[in-house]
């Protein structure tokens, strides 16, 4: 894994850029204005720029989202996230009919058009769940308590990632409640990086491509999965398991990827 000072070294050799949002565009509060000058020049150079998020929630709102940020429209024409994927899918019936949310109701939009189909967790065909319950944001203890008699349903997890941080916080995501799930002997079905199908809706095989992202579990997992070439952003959800850059080797042996190169942050 080689330190990349800066992207313009190496753009040339790639077609399309897959790049994570959360972490790397901007930090829960946000834009960060060096990746922002990247999209700019990755665009100025006729690239395709596809952001790729393990939101929860349908493209549109996350779309809202970096609009009210100050993101400009332009550079938001290419935006896939785990909740539009996951979406399609609960919109079919593939997993049953009726369904429990599990979750806040700040993603009550990923079922808008099933919306009638929501019913108690004891009625459900399966469980559908974006995240954690805003009175219960960080206690695991109580999914493991309030799930353990659910087992036999599947649990559709829109989010795998376990953490996120908004700003200096750190907050639970809807991964490690599934996490909990599965330790309970429950399964799983998971939509968004690091799972293939994702990637599917983002760009043909033919294409030479290059993610970005900040997590080891998701973003560098699933470019490896694909067999892509990647750049570990190291000031993100990671930035507190490690003191040194020397220490980067470990960490992404740890987590079992590998990464060709590596950033502190986005930038041109």
């Amino acid at each position: 894994m080689k330190e990349l000072k800066h992207l313009s070294e190496i753009f040339n050799n790639y077609d399309t850029f897959v790049i994570d949002l959360w972490g790397v565009i901007h930090n829960g509060i946000k834009l960060n204005p060096k990746a922002i000058e990247a999209i700019d020049q990755l665009k100025n150079n006729a690239k395709k720029v596809i952001f790729l998020s393990n939101a929860p929630r349908p493209s549109s709102k996350v779309i809202k989202f970096l609009l009210m940020m100050n993101m400009e429209q332009k550079h938001l024409r290419n935006v896939m996230t785990s909740g539009e994927a996951a979406m399609h899918a609960i919109n079919q019936n593939k997993f049953g009919k009726t369904f429990f949310h599990l979750g806040p109701p700040r993603d009550i939009s990923i079922f808008d058009k099933i919306k009638d189909n929501h019913t108690e967790i004891v009625k459900s065909d399966f469980i559908l769940c974006t995240g954690l319950f805003d009175d219960h944001g960080d206690d695991l203890d109580y999914y493991k308590n309030f799930l353990a008699n659910h087992t036999s349903k599947k649990l559709v997890c829109t989010n795998p990632d376990l953490t996120v941080h908004r700003g200096n916080i750190e907050e639970l995501c809807a991964g490690s409640v599934a996490k909990v799930f599965e330790n309970l002997g429950g399964e799983v079905v998971y939509f968004g990086k690091p799972h293939k199908e994702v990637y599917n809706m983002c760009f043909e095989s033919n294409e030479k491509v290059l993610a970005i992202g900040d997590n080891l579990r998701t973003d560098i997992k699933g470019a490896n999965n694909l067999n892509i070439d990647c750049v570990f952003i190291s000031n993100g959800v990671h930035r507190d398991e490690f003191n040194d850059i020397s220490e980067l080797t470990k960490l992404l042996d740890k987590y079992k990827v590998k990464a060709n190169f590596f950033q502190k942050e986005l930038k041109w």
